[in-house]
């Protein structure tokens, strides 16, 4: 039962323990601030939380055996240092609200991650939109030769295509960007404290103001933020399709170094689009984020329910792999070789036949 219970909740909990520690020190912070804790007790808790979280960013933390979970860890490391000031970390808050803040704080900077690696990506398709806006490119409807294009205004409408998912990631960053700590269990705290300042320490846009629906968002902005996730993913994966075709020798607009596509061993003339394939093939995991956890999420009422756990597993790896997606994907297309001539002659011939 307790195998079946954790789960992979302790593999996930690693990804939450930097935000952890740093919300535990604007929590103790609060809390010295409205006489829970001494001055010399926020001294002690500060400096071993700041010891805990260099063996973090250093890859020296670990979760012991028998241990629960990050939060449980973290106190465990301090009572073995402090004793009893120790346990006081966990005054006047819940597991509950302890995690939701680790979860939006870690959100919070997963978001800011992809948008930084969209730009980039973003930056690289209006450099090449505006080098190859003369180099013709057949236009398709249905899959069917349509008008004459070019592959600048490829390039740069998967580009307006990033601006437009970057609006969408904005809005659940927006939502994301509030503080929980406080809520405690979803009912709020009998304790005086200061919820303004754990907003304003942890860097918050605002708080959850109602302590019920601080709860009730769980799950909620998971499902915001995949949204956002499965935006960026569509485009991605609609470009790799693009290059997949296009890469073809029954089309052969474009083509790639050796080095970056793959031959067969019975067949060695083949440039396969492995990268392309592989991005689409995670871009459409990416996609179906959403609908995962809004039917993990269906028909929950008011509170907190364990189903909540499992949404971490599915969610928190989508984010490295979207930008894994985005970094091979700018990858290829720096080394992408534009073929100018022979896909001409199939534009004249065309457009000499619709002639005819």
């Amino acid at each position: 039962m307790e195998i079946f219970t954790v789960g992979k909740d302790r593999e996930m909990d690693l990804y939450l323990a930097a935000f952890d520690v740093q919300g535990s020190l604007a929590h103790i912070t609060m809390l010295e601030s409205v006489g829970l804790l001494t001055k010399d007790e926020l001294t002690q808790l500060k400096k071993a939380l700041q010891d805990i979280y260099n063996d973090i960013s250093s890859g020296n933390f670990k979760l012991e055996d028998g241990v629960e979970d990050i939060h449980s860890q973290v106190e465990l490391i301090l009572t073995k240092k402090l004793g009893d000031t120790g346990k006081k970390i966990h005054s006047a808050r819940s597991r509950n609200d302890q995690v939701l803040v680790d979860i939006r704080l870690f959100l919070r900077h997963e978001l800011e991650s992809t948008a930084k690696a969209a730009h980039s990506f973003f930056t690289l398709l209006q450099t090449q939109s505006e080098k190859y806006k003369q180099d013709l490119l057949p236009g398709y409807t249905h899959l069917q030769l349509a008008m004459p294009s070019s592959f600048g205004l490829w390039f740069g409408a998967y580009a307006e295509s990033l601006a437009d998912d970057m609006i969408q990631l904005k809005a659940a960053y927006d939502i994301v960007n509030k503080n929980p700590l406080g809520s405690a269990a979803g009912y709020g705290s009998s304790f005086p404290i200061n919820r303004k300042m754990t907003t304003e320490l942890l860097g918050f846009g605002d708080l959850n103001y109602n302590v019920v629906y601080a709860q009730m968002g769980r799950g909620k902005a998971e499902r915001l933020v995949a949204q956002s996730l499965a935006a960026f993913a569509e485009t991605l994966g609609r470009l790799s399709m693009d290059a997949c075709l296009y890469l073809n020798q029954n089309f052969g607009f474009i083509s790639f170094p050796n080095e970056l596509t793959t031959g067969s061993s019975i067949m060695p003339h083949k440039k396969n689009p492995d990268v392309f394939e592989l991005i689409r093939s995670h871009c459409n995991r990416i996609k179906a984020l959403p609908n995962e956890i809004m039917m993990m999420t269906t028909n929950l009422p008011s509170g907190y329910h364990r189903d909540l756990q499992l949404l971490k597993e599915h969610l928190f790896p989508a984010f490295q792999t979207l930008r894994d997606c985005f970094t091979m994907a700018e990858l290829m297309l720096n080394n992408i070789d534009i073929k100018k001539i022979s896909w001409k002659m199939k534009l004249i011939n065309s457009s000499s036949a619709w002639r005819k």
